[in-house]
């Protein structure tokens, strides 16, 4: 008597955290094939590329997922000294792995963007939050890494005891960016509506990290890639 009795969550219900680049489009088209209905979570935490939630926007409407905005862009402002939330500090140019792309690391961001996924995930008694991380993020997140993963997991269960859970996904976790470009490809995923330069203009620049690795990617997997940069010449060496 007086014991909350936990609801089940809905087995075919997906939250995906949608940042608008390539990964979290092919992750959208991944459960999408899978038969899912899908929510679509895009956080607005003031990053400097904000056409990546345009891009998220494009990419859920083609699927007919439902997308949702949360809107925490004051965050933004508290965090100095990355290159993504700090106007005072570069976007680094070169390749992905190199120590220079740590300026791009925005503190807590991965952690941050998934508990905003699984609040939404447990009011809508989803089933899954899905995550596109993947083995390229490594060098540079620790957010990424699969011990990150796990840990999350195990929070969520901890944190919403009682309630009807969502379980940590990261299909992607030990794959190539490569990979990626091939799964999506394959799918049939709007590659070409994603969005993944760090510096935010009106065309992918092609030579900041994020930029660079989506060139890679495609080159690697023998693919065309469908997206316009300014300078898709330039190459950078692997560290």
């Amino acid at each position: 008597m007086g014991q909350h009795i936990k609801d089940k969550a809905d087995p075919f219900s997906v939250v995906v955290v949608l940042s608008g680049g390539l990964d979290s489009s092919t992750l959208l088209a991944h459960y999408a094939a899978l038969g899912s209905d899908l929510v679509a979570v895009t956080v607005d935490y003031g990053q400097r590329h904000r056409r990546e939630i345009d891009a998220a926007r494009a990419v859920s409407a083609h699927f007919d997922a439902r997308h949702v905005v949360a809107d925490l862009s004051g965050l933004g402002t508290l965090l100095k000294g990355s290159a993504l939330t700090d106007s005072q500090v570069s976007v680094p140019d070169g390749h992905y792995a190199e120590e220079s792309m740590r300026a791009t690391v925005v503190p807590n961001r991965n952690a941050v963007l998934a508990n905003v996924a699984v609040s939404v995930a447990v009011a809508e008694r989803a089933s899954v939050v899905a995550l596109g991380m993947h083995a390229g993020d490594h060098f540079v997140y620790p957010d990424c890494r699969p011990a990150f993963v796990t840990a999350l997991d195990a929070l969520v269960a901890v944190a919403n005891e009682g309630f009807p859970t969502p379980r940590i996904e990261a299909p992607f976790i030990h794959w190539a960016k490569s990979d990626i470009a091939t799964h999506g490809t394959r799918l049939g995923a709007p590659l070409e509506l994603s969005w993944s330069c760090y510096k935010g203009g009106e065309l992918h620049c092609g030579t900041c990290g994020t930029c660079y690795e989506r060139r890679e990617a495609f080159r690697d997997a023998g693919l065309h890639d469908p997206t316009e940069y300014i300078d898709d010449v330039t190459e950078f060496a692997a560290p």
